[in-house]
């Protein structure tokens, strides 16, 4: 049937029936200029010019449905997240417009496919199928206008292929990655609170720098200091996997720490201890000399000698009139005498 449809529509060229039954596929609908299109999908490394010796590839198409594509993720998150505040907004759009995300899309829509491109250059440029798929955004844009893009995302990206919610509710933690890569390396690693502001709407906003053996691994910037972890943490990551410099800075630096903190301390400590809570016994000589004092001037007498016991059988708390005191006190007198 859709051999039929092509069939009725006037070609160009036939060989370009495969395109427009491809795009239909891909899009939904039979572009009007297929134009726009091609260029959608051709690659710089052609080098392709027109009649006027210009360059024709996807570039100025990309940038097209780069502004696009962010307008149209804005508008459906915005409308099926209803009461969510700006920075989960922000950051779900993120997450589907992302190149890592783009690419996926241009694999399973089928988009890479048909790409133009140098093969050589094709297999070394990761983000070619996300280029072109904002390119297509962009074709669709010029060639059917603004409502073509929202259908097409909506009926054929988020309806068959994104699951929006889980998109938005994934957390890809990219902190836990990072310390767990400096931990088995042994290499130092923290986070410095760069920035603390609000917006031009009172909302919180962080800046946060991943420091990697006190070198700047990313820098990132979110409504939540867990979240400008996250992207300072995923910019660190993608640091040390790209630039080979940076990743032997960061090793030569735990070269250098490392080998400042293993130099040997040239005074060794002292083993000898120190006895200083025996009490030192007494000669011989010592103790006879301590005998031999007299008694008066030991005023305190040593726990060895025994010490006669208080008679305490006078005391009494009984009260005595006067004429007793004075009899008991004269009877005392004359029994002393």
């Amino acid at each position: 049937m859709v051999n039929n449809i092509i069939d009725k529509i006037r070609l160009p060229f036939r060989k370009e029936k495969e395109l427009y039954s491809s795009l239909y596929d891909i899009i939904g609908f039979y572009p009007h200029n297929i134009q726009y299109y091609k260029q959608a999908l051709m690659h710089k490394s052609v080098r392709k010019r027109n009649e006027k010796g210009r360059p024709v590839n996807n570039e100025r198409l990309e940038f097209l449905g780069d502004a696009i594509l962010d307008a149209i993720v804005g508008d459906i998150v915005y409308k099926h997240f209803d009461g969510k505040r700006e920075g989960f907004l922000t950051n779900t759009r993120s997450k589907i417009v992302q190149r890592e995300t783009l690419n996926r899309l241009a694999q399973e829509t089928g988009i890479s496919q048909l790409i133009k491109s140098n093969n050589h250059t094709s297999s070394h440029n990761s983000y070619m199928a996300g280029n072109a798929f904002e390119a297509l955004v962009g074709a669709i844009y010029l060639d059917r206008g603004y409502e073509a893009c929202m259908r097409f995302m909506q009926k054929r990206i988020l309806a068959q292929v994104i699951n929006i919610d889980k998109v938005a509710y994934k957390e890809v933690n990219f902190k836990s990655k990072l310390i767990e890569w400096c931990q088995k390396n042994r290499v130092q690693f923290e986070y410095q609170l760069e920035v603390e502001e609000k917006d031009e709407k009172g909302n919180p906003k962080f800046t946060y720098i991943a420091l990697i053996e006190g070198m700047e691994g990313g820098r990132g910037t979110g409504y939540s200091k867990k979240e400008s972890q996250q992207n300072a943490s995923k910019q660190a990551l993608q640091k040390l996997k790209k630039e080979p410099l940076f990743l032997d800075a960061v090793f030569a630096s735990k070269t250098e720490r490392t080998k400042m903190e293993e130099e040997p301390v040239m005074v060794v400590p002292d083993t000898e201890e120190k006895i200083d809570f025996i009490v030192k016994a007494e000669t011989s000589a010592e103790t006879n000399e301590a005998a031999q004092a007299p008694a008066e001037s030991q005023a305190v007498p040593s726990s060895d000698v025994a010490v006669e016991e208080f008679d305490l059988s006078d005391v009494s708390v009984s009260r005595k009139s006067r004429e007793e005191i004075i009899a008991e006190a004269e009877a005392a007198a004359f029994a002393q005498g």
